[in-house]
């Protein structure tokens, strides 16, 4: 279980205008929280092993190995470590900044941007400044960041204290079975109210945002290596055809051949890909 320890990630590192980039290396206490705080620079938080979530501006993103976080400059946010965690968190000067400053988003890292990170992380630390070098490689993962395919992974999270215990039940647990209808008689509301309250303050179906849920976790998963037959049982799916149909609809290709092309090797899924709202729901 997550603790309620707070963790302060220091010493930090901050971006200047001579090196507009910056790497830090993470090592926080399994399950920590990182308590709610701003940058003066944006971020780009990746787990080089395990899975953190991000709560920003009433969203929340699962944010498992091969993947990365963007939190732009001002905006409020705290993190979870989920189990043990090591981090590698960039930090950008707004006036570099590859990525949309209003909102944060989850990014695909690639092979070249995760040796980019790593190698920088090293530079005066492990091997000598060469400041021509660095600043060469500075400017290829600017340039990695900015194509970077994104991932619709992020959930929204509500403000009425009856969704708000729903919600949370179900990121404890996204194998839940319960019907809405079932959920309604635990947080002392009508189920007509439940889907109104998702409709309007998250935009999407209780369906929809459970499905969503369980995208987040199946990648974190299978990510670390865990058999599909196990990522869908602790899911919720009936059998392992059920969640490798689910995946499909939102990646475009089967979860095996998704970790493959993760890992050097297999096609790309498409850009941006994401299931309807109709095909999210079970």
């Amino acid at each position: 279980m997550p603790t309620s320890l707070p963790y302060d990630p220091v010493p930090r590192r901050a971006p200047t205008l001579a090196e507009p980039l910056t790497v830090n290396l993470r090592q926080p206490p399994p399950d920590v929280h990182v308590p709610l705080h701003s940058h003066d620079w944006a971020q780009l938080a990746y787990p080089l092993r395990g899975a953190i979530r991000v709560s920003a501006a009433g969203m929340s993103w699962l944010t498992p190995a091969f993947r990365a976080v963007w939190i732009p400059p001002g905006i409020e946010h705290e993190v979870l470590m989920l189990g043990q965690v090591e981090l590698r968190t960039v930090y950008v000067a707004r006036e570099v900044a590859p990525l949309p400053l209003a909102a944060c988003t989850v990014i695909e890292v690639s092979d070249l941007m995760r040796s980019l990170i790593e190698a920088l992380s090293r530079v005066g630390r492990e091997v000598p400044l060469d400041a021509e070098r660095r600043d060469l490689m500075i400017r290829l993962l600017l340039a990695e960041m900015r194509r970077a395919p994104t991932l619709s992974l992020g959930l929204p999270l509500p403000r009425d204290r009856r969704l708000q215990a729903l919600c949370h039940a179900l990121m404890e647990n996204p194998a839940s079975p319960l019907a809405l209808g079932e959920w309604a008689v635990r947080v002392g509301a009508s189920e007509r109210t439940l889907a109104r309250l998702f409709r309007d303050e998250l935009q999407m179906s209780f369906g929809a945002w459970r499905q969503q849920l369980r995208l987040a976790g199946a990648l974190d998963m299978i990510g670390r290596g865990r058999p599909l037959g196990e990522v869908a049982a602790e899911l919720g799916y009936a059998s392992q055809a059920a969640f490798s149909a689910m995946f499909k609809r939102a990646f475009g290709v089967p979860p095996g051949r998704f970790m493959q092309s993760r890992r050097g090797g297999g096609d790309q899924p498409a850009s941006g890909s994401r299931s309807s709202e109709a095909e999210l729901m079970q």
